[in-house]
């Protein structure tokens, strides 16, 4: 089953419920920002429902509540999960996050690819947010989620990447460019637009987000940028130069500003030694390969 074999960490790394809800506590009184511009936001965030307890669940959803951050948690991503919650707990993975309180709109959650109609009709009443993640998806063999109806029933839909170790890449950029091709085997293509899926990367994440200052270039929103040449190659002939960015797998933006400072020029990230960062990087997964 998916989450006796696959999905839970071993019982020698885990503190028990009291350590991780007053550290959770620690951490949010610490470094959490609040208010438009925040750049250090907490969220607490389970890796699934199934690898903490059901009290850790309903502790975690009061602490939320009562310090007034988001939570965030992947749910619904393959079949064996379903099979695997009903049969320990005799309700489906909706129905038991809803019963550790978590069901709202401040929650967000990864995937969200196996709802039947019934139950996008509440995540769409609760307001709560599903980040796509399509690569990661894809490369799991996972299933399609059900972008537009969960969009249409009232439910915030963003873009995500589910990090490198799932979809071996942390590039947005492409990540556009999949989940509007993925989105067109379900759907057809005047449904899934470039113009949709921007959507998606940009003011949809900011939604699960809970941010209402990013995501956008309205008066009053951060300074957000990313820009993109279209002098190479592949983008020659190009007639849209947006549609051009998924169509034609822009994959690096030249450009990118962060609430008014400049964090990418030339391709590359400001104040950064890249080949130090990759030599640390591959002496630690050395050290994790020889471990293991």
């Amino acid at each position: 089953m998916w989450g006796a074999t696959r999905g839970l960490p071993p019982q020698s790394v885990v503190q028990d419920e009291q350590t991780i809800v007053d550290d959770s506590q620690r951490l949010i009184r610490r470094y959490h920002q609040r208010g438009d511009g925040a750049m250090v936001t907490i969220a607490l965030a389970p890796c699934s429902p199934f690898s903490v307890s059901r009290e850790l669940m309903r502790e975690s959803a009061h602490l939320a509540q009562a310090e007034d951050v988001r939570l965030h948690t992947h749910l619904a991503e393959t079949e064996d999960e379903t099979a695997y919650c009903q049969e320990l707990f005799g309700m489906r993975p909706l129905d038991y996050l809803e019963d550790s309180g978590w069901l709202s709109n401040r929650t967000w959650l990864a995937h969200g690819i196996h709802f039947n109609d019934d139950e996008i009709a509440r995540l769409g009443r609760a307001g709560t947010g599903i980040a796509h993640c399509p690569s990661s998806n894809m490369v799991l063999g996972s299933g399609l989620c059900r972008t537009l109806e969960l969009e249409a029933a009232g439910a915030p839909v963003g873009l995500a990447v589910d990090g490198s170790a799932s979809a071996d890449h942390s590039n947005l950029a492409e990540e556009m460019r999949q989940a509007m091709l993925l989105g067109r085997l379900r759907y057809s293509p005047s449904q899934v637009t470039h113009e949709a899926v921007i959507r998606w990367a940009t003011q949809g994440s900011a939604r699960c987000l809970g941010r209402e200052d990013i995501g956008g270039l309205e008066p009053g929103q951060q300074a957000d940028l990313a820009l993109f040449k279209l002098d190479e190659l592949r983008f020659s002939g190009a007639e849209n130069p947006l549609a051009a960015l998924l169509l034609c797998g822009a994959s690096r933006a030249d450009r990118v500003m962060v609430a008014g400072r400049w964090r990418v020029t030339d391709g590359l990230p400001c104040d950064l030694d890249l080949d130090q960062l990759m030599a640390r990087h591959d002496s630690a997964a050395r050290r994790l390969r020889n471990a293991l």
